[in-house]
């Protein structure tokens, strides 16, 4: 595959391989060059470039990052387009392309190796993964920069502000680490098949002094928004053994914070306050 595939190519290479898109696995192949090639500029990429790819399908997307010179880790689960990589990419780029199978949930970085700290994620994320895994990616090694293909649900989620209704732990935890550099809207008809509704373009870039919540932290978050629609006060009378929560909502009322309010509105400034109770 030379060039970005065409709707019809990317339909030619599926019957030719005896493949088909599995709506369980939440594939749908991004077969509009332009938004390929914008997913490299935002990332940033430059030859040396060390790429994680979560989920690479076809390999369209993969071969543009090893054609800019970039070392690829990529992790599939799906066993026939693994195949299909080993087979009719992999031997163009021995050296610079490692292929892995398996759960983006149970390798996050696609088996990066622990000698490469400075790293960059590019990943076309299926929906009902992309909370967990987000998560999973902030609990250890941080990446420079992530681009992400994302239904648009899901990229509200993670770029909400507080007071929106969208606002939540995830907001919390990648607002505190990463800048929101760029938002673009992808319309439906740019994969195959076509989803139902329209995916968002993410651009983030890790904050000089990212801000990062222990496992314990990220939980009692977690609880919290799950009751979201209570007073924060009230939620946390019920959390009575998370003692760093006491101690962090009895600082913030020293402040003037009333316990009245909701988590939605609690500001992202004070939800960092935890980070050293």
């Amino acid at each position: 595959m030379t060039s970005y595939p065409t709707l019809k190519k990317v339909r030619d290479l599926l019957a030719a391989h005896h493949l088909s898109p599995r709506k369980r696995l939440g594939q749908n192949f991004l077969v509009d060059a332009n938004i390929a090639r914008k997913s490299l500029a935002l990332a940033a990429v430059e030859p040396g470039d060390c790429i994680v790819e979560i989920g690479p399908g076809l390999g369209a997307l993969t071969h543009l990052l090893l054609e800019a010179g970039c070392r690829v880790y990529a992790v599939e689960l799906d066993s026939g387009l693994l195949r299909y990589l080993r087979q009719q990419v992999a031997p163009t780029y021995p050296h610079a392309l490692d292929l892995s199978k398996g759960d983006a949930l149970d390798h996050p970085l696609a088996g990066l190796p622990q000698r490469e700290k400075n790293f960059k994620i590019v990943a076309n994320l299926p929906y009902s993964i992309s909370t967990s895994w987000m998560d999973a990616v902030l609990s250890g090694r941080l990446p420079d920069r992530l681009v992400l293909m994302l239904q648009k649900e899901a990229a509200d989620r993670f770029v909400a502000a507080t007071g929106s209704k969208n606002f939540g732990s995830i907001s919390i935890f990648i607002r505190s680490a990463y800048n929101i550099e760029a938002i673009h809207r992808v319309s439906a008809s740019c994969f195959y098949p076509a989803p139902e509704v329209d995916s968002t373009l993410l651009s983030l870039r890790i904050r000089k002094a990212p801000l990062v919540f222990d496992a314990t932290a990220k939980e009692g978050i977690r609880r919290i928004f799950r009751h979201r629609r209570k007073q924060i006060g009230s939620i946390l009378a019920r959390m009575p053994e998370d003692k760093r929560f006491q101690t962090w909502l009895e600082g913030l009322m020293r402040n003037g914070f009333k316990p009245a309010t909701r988590p939605e509105q609690v500001q992202l400034r004070d939800w960092q306050r935890l980070i050293s109770s």
